[in-house]
């Protein structure tokens, strides 16, 4: 008789988290394949079922326990008031690594100049509790609506004002939409069903994968610097390394040499490294990460 395999299910978010979504796993070291139009990506995980739903849905999902684990954004599990654990905060978006916003937009030319004067608007959005919760915090009654999607273009003929996410408010501004409020912050969350954390096989998996997404994505902005130099020259060296921790040093055949090995910002490299050339380096090679585990 076989052994039965223990299973975790998993929700990835169709739609524009998707591929960076894909990519971050591939980084944490587990493949996804998805097929044109199957709704069931593989993954080459066997104890990892996968399902691909929408970022709206998977806070409700994970809650009610037909998922064990997902990600989504915190705007989704706050709008749905979805009872889960949090068990990691992963900030990546469909386009890099930094939060999202849930702002409030108005037509370039309105009056309406902060939250105040929203009084007796209305306002289109896709997050109608977030936004509702946000108006009576400040005691304003305005009448908000959902949207079914782009919603941009309903103001001002169809609606005063939007709630809308935004990561750099370009397509706000292209639509000649201005910010007056900023409602909140998302990130990308790593959640699980309440029940599945008490058990300690999935525990156990939920908490491994976790470690794997974190060290994934902490990669992302890091480089790895090796090179060579002469002893003497190791004082002015480390004086422009900016390491995670002390650089590694090893001994070489030459005892007048050594070898240096860095974690760095992969954004500072273009700087740094005709410094370290300056000051004696040699054979320096960069290479990418694909995970940091601290």
């Amino acid at each position: 008789m076989l052994n039965k395999v223990n299973k975790i299910k998993l929700g990835i978010p169709k739609g524009s988290l998707q591929e960076s979504t894909l990519e971050l796993f591939k980084k944490a070291g587990f493949n996804i394949y998805v097929g044109e139009r199957s709704y069931k990506p593989k993954i080459d995980d066997p104890e990892i079922e996968c399902l691909l739903i929408r970022a709206q849905e998977i806070a409700k999902y994970v809650e009610q326990g037909v998922l064990d684990i997902g990600l989504t954004g915190k705007d989704w599990i706050t709008e749905t008031k979805a009872n889960v654990s949090e068990v990691a905060d992963l900030v990546y978006s469909k386009t890099g690594f930094g939060k999202v916003k849930l702002v409030i937009a108005v037509p370039e030319d309105s009056n309406i100049k902060s939250v105040k004067d929203l009084e007796g608007k209305r306002i289109a959005t896709e997050l109608v509790n977030v936004t509702k919760d946000f108006l009576k915090k400040n005691k304003v009654n305005a009448e908000v609506e959902f949207s079914w999607g782009a919603t941009e273009v309903k103001v001002p003929e169809l609606v005063d004002a939007i709630s809308e996410l935004t990561e750099t408010g370009s397509s706000l501004r292209a639509n000649k939409l201005k910010i007056i409020e900023t409602i909140l912050e998302s990130t990308t969350k790593f959640i699980a069903n309440k029940e599945s954390m008490k058990d300690s096989w999935k525990r156990q998996k939920i908490d491994d994968i976790a470690l794997l997404l974190k060290g994934a994505l902490l990669a992302e902005s890091k480089v790895g610097l090796k090179m060579n130099l002469e002893k003497k020259n190791l004082n002015e060296l480390i004086s422009l390394l900016p390491a995670l921790k002390n650089p590694t040093i090893s001994e070489l055949t030459d005892k007048n040499w050594i070898a240096i090995e860095v974690i760095a910002d992969e954004k500072l490299v273009r700087e740094i490294i005709p410094k370290l050339k300056k000051a004696g380096a040699q054979g320096i090679v960069e290479y990418p990460l694909n995970k940091i585990i601290e």
